[in-house]
């Protein structure tokens, strides 16, 4: 919404010359809104911001419009504050309440046209805030994500040349990929020949999950490691075998401890068991 130049000049006069009483008041309002969970000091210093990128939309070359070519200092605060406000975990609603709350603050301060024009400023503040919130926190949640499937996925050295991917719960095209690029990135930093992929932990074991492990597989393999497919429980050899899965000439073992033997002994590793004395 455009503010014609002597609208803009006389809200921006109003705000201004009230400038002190309304950042206090407005403040205040906000304070018992969020029941201490900011400082006084932080929230004081928010609503500023917040202010100062409303009078942006009056003042100079601005034209009350906050997607104009001149609100760009306005828009880039009011994001800078939704980004925080959502990586600390407040709601939408209290991030964009924190705009509209002057509105409340600025009631009765001047005339009536002077209020429209601040309420229509404002809400086009509150929901620019919001939309942003929404995006921001969009892409905290995919990071997150992120981080718990790395976290769900991890690799590990359990001998010189042989590297284990324990999988636990469901495994997903999501997942599985990064479960590849860990194994494979790991097989290159270690140098290994032997790779266990252990789905002891995987409760059911279908057609889409089988494909994620043998793509793992074949991707290992590509890097010239042997793969062996470990925890095999009789549950799942039934539904392997009722579904028609096969996994070739990869080597299946019962239990981790067997996958383990075995590649040590295909790498020449002598296993000597000893007579408890």
């Amino acid at each position: 919404m455009k503010v014609n130049a002597e609208a803009r000049q006389r809200l921006s006069a109003l705000l201004r010359s009230h400038e002190e009483e309304i950042v206090k008041r407005w403040s205040e309002l906000a304070t018992r809104s969020l029941r201490g969970r900011l400082t006084e000091a932080e929230l004081n210093r928010q609503v500023r911001d917040v202010y100062a990128a409303l009078l942006g939309m009056l003042d100079g070359d601005g034209d009350g419009e906050l997607t104009g070519a001149h609100s760009g200092e306005s828009r880039a605060a009011l994001a800078e504050l939704s980004t925080d406000w959502a990586r600390q975990g407040f709601s939408p609603t209290e991030t964009a309440n924190l705009v509209f709350t002057v509105k409340e603050v600025v009631l009765g301060l001047g005339p009536a046209e002077d209020f429209l024009v601040l309420s229509l400023l404002v809400d086009e503040m509150g929901l620019f805030t919001f939309e942003t919130y929404t995006k921001a926190r969009e892409g905290i949640i995919t990071d997150q994500t992120e981080q718990l499937l790395e976290l769900s996925t991890p690799v590990v050295k359990l001998w010189d040349g042989v590297v284990a991917v324990p999988l636990v719960g469901t495994l997903d095209s999501a997942r599985a990929q990064v479960v590849m690029e860990k194994l494979l990135q790991t097989l290159v930093d270690t140098g290994s020949g032997f790779a266990i992929v252990d789905i002891t932990g995987v409760p059911a074991v279908d057609t889409q999950v089988a494909q994620h492990i043998l793509k793992t597989v074949v991707a290992a393999r590509l890097m010239g490691a042997e793969c062996i497919i470990s925890g095999i429980r009789p549950q799942i050899a039934q539904t392997v075998v009722a579904l028609g899965i096969e996994f070739g000439d990869i080597v299946t073992k019962a239990t981790l401890a067997d996958a383990l033997q075995h590649a040590l002994r295909a790498s020449g590793v002598d296993l000597v068991k000893r007579k408890a004395v």
